[in-house]
């Protein structure tokens, strides 16, 4: 679907997208009327219009999949075993062109998420505050911003020029604030990537002062269900502790984790959601997905529609077993590394199909792929905490290395850091960096971890690596933008 049709899409759905998470329907408006007031005119339809904002964020394109294997497909540890343009062969190649699957349908999903959360920001400010009341009507736009900064975050990851390249001088990509409901209203030049990096934080911040610090258990689910795939109030904390180290702003990254990461170790956030760690990894990849550890995870069910679709689950590309082994594990990849030790609980997620490794059961769910779509853990958080510590101070920061220690002991209790263990802090935060490799392999993280840092992304079978200097570092702009947007330029 092209860019502009999404975007009038939300003209004729508009606002008429009652889907929730789990595809309980509201009141449902018929699909050809053009609804924005009648959209916010009760409190259940409000909360309808709520629901779809997540709805379009768990697209396939986006977090219902694609975004996250792209993420890791990118950088060194995944091998391509089919050739396939549409499952993201170009992409591990590091060679996609402005037409490809992957730069189309992730551009034009993440525009459509962005634009329903501006069609509901510009409703509730239209009379919809006024129906749901001042203390829902925070708690809902606080979401509708947080969705929309994680979007345009999304976006920079791989449309742009890292913060680091300028300190966010370089071309960002077009910031649109206000809804698109019909054509002829795509027309908008780029911004820098610091003023979008800049939208984003005053997004998350407000997202932090709106948003609950947790919520109640309803009729159909139990508290841990919301806490997990709705945002709350330690949700924008621990994005906006992703967002500034993807900045390199280090004091910044510890200012917000320590809102919820104690001094010591068992590391718990003591205010909102009781974030910690859980004692078995594995448990945070099987049913119920909604342990303390999930900050924020995208749900899935067996109702269709309310998964990701064909080609798109994460199990399809990562898993011979369940999937359809679009990438093997790279055996000259992280699964090489001396000191992941076989014992590692994590191993347990990697087996051998026809004679190679893949990540056969991190998602373990067959079709029609109900595995919950991981965004952003705790132990995300820690880490980035503890990167953050020792960059900040250039020393062998004892936290961190406790940090490091909680996430490597509890699935491998054999492997214990001390300050000695690290001659420099180098050292330190290079180990950190590899258990990042070790723990979120196949979540999506390694991509923006390597152009964060202006790192070279390595060579892998027969893709050869790119510098931060060469063309394919980052994506083209996609041609359906360029073709619709007279004033947008491409890289």
């Amino acid at each position: 679907m092209k860019i502009i049709n999404k975007y009038t899409l939300v003209l004729a759905l508009g606002s008429a997208l009652f889907t929730s998470c789990k595809r309980e329907l509201l009141n449902p408006i018929p699909k050809t009327s053009i609804v924005d007031a009648s959209a916010f005119s009760t409190s259940g339809r409000i909360q309808g219009q709520l629901l779809s904002l997540y709805a379009a964020l768990k697209g396939g394109n986006f977090y219902g999949g694609r975004y996250v294997i792209y993420g890791d497909i990118r950088g060194e540890d995944f091998i391509n075993e089919t050739g396939n343009l549409v499952t993201g062969s170009d992409v591990w190649a590091l060679n996609p062109t402005n037409s490809a699957t992957a730069v189309t349908g992730l551009w034009s999903q993440a525009y459509f998420t962005i634009n329903v959360c501006n069609v509901f920001l510009e409703g509730m400010a239209g009379g919809g505050s006024a129906v749901v009341g001042p203390s829902l009507a925070a708690n809902y736009i606080a979401e509708a911003k947080l969705i929309r900064a994680l979007s345009y975050y999304s976006l920079l990851q791989y449309y742009c020029r890292p913060y680091a390249d300028g300190n966010g001088s370089k071309l960002g990509v077009p910031l649109r604030l206000t809804a698109i409901k019909g054509s002829g209203q795509s027309d908008l030049a780029r911004s820098t990537v610091a003023e979008v990096y800049a939208q984003i934080i005053k997004d998350l911040n407000d997202a932090e002062a709106g948003l609950p610090l947790s919520y109640s258990a309803t009729s159909t689910n139990p508290a841990a269900y919301h806490n997990t795939t709705r945002a709350h109030r330690n949700t924008a904390i621990a994005l906006k502790t992703r967002v500034y180290l993807t900045m390199q702003q280090y004091g910044n990254v510890i200012t917000e984790a320590n809102k919820i990461v104690s001094a010591s170790a068992p590391f718990t956030a003591a205010t909102g959601v009781a974030h910690a760690l859980q004692a078995d990894v594995t448990n945070v990849f099987k049913a119920p997905y909604t342990t303390t550890e999930s900050i924020l995870s995208m749900p899935m069910t067996s109702t269709a529609g309310d998964n990701p679709g064909t080609q798109n689950p994460i199990a399809y590309y990562f898993s011979k077993t369940i999937g359809n082994g679009e990438f093997s594990l790279n055996a000259s990849g992280i699964i090489a590394d001396a000191g992941w030790v076989s014992t590692d609980k994590r191993r347990t997620f990697i087996s051998v199909s026809s004679g190679k490794s893949f990540l056969n059961t991190k998602y373990g769910t067959g079709t029609p792929f109900t595995d919950y779509v991981p965004v952003i853990r705790y132990a995300e958080v820690l880490l980035n905490l503890a990167e953050a510590k020792v960059r900040s101070s250039n020393t062998v920061d004892a936290q961190a290395v406790a940090i490091l220690n909680a996430i490597r002991n509890r699935s491998d209790a054999t492997t214990t850091f001390t300050a000695a263990n690290f001659a420099t802090p180098t050292d330190l935060i290079n180990a950190i960096l590899k258990e990042r490799r070790i723990e979120f392999l196949g979540e999506g993280l390694r991509n923006t971890d390597l152009l964060r840092l202006l790192q070279t992304i390595p060579a892998k079978g027969s893709a050869q690596s790119k510098a931060p200097s060469d063309v394919g570092y980052i994506w083209p702009i996609s041609s359906s933008e360029l073709s619709l947007n007279k004033l947008c330029t491409d890289n």
